[in-house]
């Protein structure tokens, strides 16, 4: 069974269900973390030995965060720079991320198409985290498409609960799984995923 870390980036948790259902779905399972770091670090005062420690026990990292401006909040984006250093996670000497899994659950208020080549953001989700992904390629990491919830300002409630029981199903996959096939980073998103 691996561990799983998530990292949940979200500068008004308490104002979005989407999130809380999402954490809330899979906070009770075996090993899995979930860490607030809007929460831990209101003043953005990362601690980056904590952060690194945290990291070193997970096998599968998650940025669960909703799309800020085709991006994250700006924590999570202070935490990839302060957190990810030179000579730890990637460069000479940067061998504590290698070979770990990771990948973006997000919430967006835009609906699934407006997603697309066709849709009014003319790009997919994983084509606008292209930096995410690129981060995860330097520091010797198996970047996953992400885990995405749209529509999130219409969402209907059974809507939200399928949502939530799918992430809980792609975690717990995820979790136990004793190989995790590199096809799955072909896919535009991990809600493609059959579990």
């Amino acid at each position: 069974m691996k561990k799983v870390l998530i990292l949940l980036a979200h500068p008004k948790y308490e104002h979005s269900a989407i999130n809380q259902v999402l954490a809330d779905s899979v906070k009770d399972l075996e090993n899995v973390e979930i860490r607030d770091l809007y929460e831990l670090y209101p003043d953005f005062n990362i601690d980056v030995q904590t952060e690194q420690e945290a990291l070193v026990m997970a096998e599968i990292i998650i940025w669960q965060h909703p799309v800020y401006w085709y991006s994250a909040p700006p924590l999570l984006k202070q935490w990839i720079d302060l957190v990810l250093e030179f000579g730890w996670a990637y460069g000479p000497g940067g061998i504590f991320l290698k070979g770990k899994y990771i990948f973006n659950a997000v919430s967006s208020g835009g609906a699934k198409d407006a997603y697309s080549k066709e849709g009014r953001h003319g790009h997919t989700l994983k084509e606008f985290f292209l930096p995410f992904y690129q981060t995860a390629k330097l520091c010797n990491m198996t970047y996953l498409p992400p885990f995405q919830v749209n529509g999130t300002h219409k969402i209907k409630v059974e809507d939200l609960k399928s949502a939530a029981e799918a992430y809980r199903r792609l975690v717990t996959f995820l979790r136990d799984s004793e190989e995790i096939s590199k096809e799955l980073t072909s896919l535009d998103s991990l809600n493609q995923l059959s579990i």
